[in-house]
């Protein structure tokens, strides 16, 4: 699974985090190393869809938290994820 709005909604369905800690928490739960360009144009969409939102900071860097919407987006496209991986299970038992 290398989508990186996928990715990164399921990292900050963990709570909020900035871009480089998303970096990190994504690499480690999925073994998926996004480049700061991937990351951050994403970080832009999913922004622009209402998915995410900036949340107040004391330091430099800016940290992002998952929206309501965006938890509804991420349940859809993890249960559509579901339904195509049992569909494939089931259909490796026939192969």
């Amino acid at each position: 699974m290398t989508d990186p709005n996928l990715l990164i909604l399921s990292s900050l369905a963990e709570g909020a985090k900035h871009g480089y800690a998303m970096m990190e928490d994504i690499e480690q739960f999925a073994g998926v190393r996004l480049g700061p360009g991937t990351l951050y144009g994403a970080i832009t969409r999913l922004e622009q869809a209402g998915w995410i939102r900036p949340v107040a900071s004391k330091d430099r860097r800016q940290p992002y938290a998952l929206t309501a919407n965006g938890r509804t987006h991420l349940e859809q496209e993890l249960a559509a994820l579901e339904r195509m991986v049992k569909t494939g299970q089931r259909r490796l038992k026939h192969a």
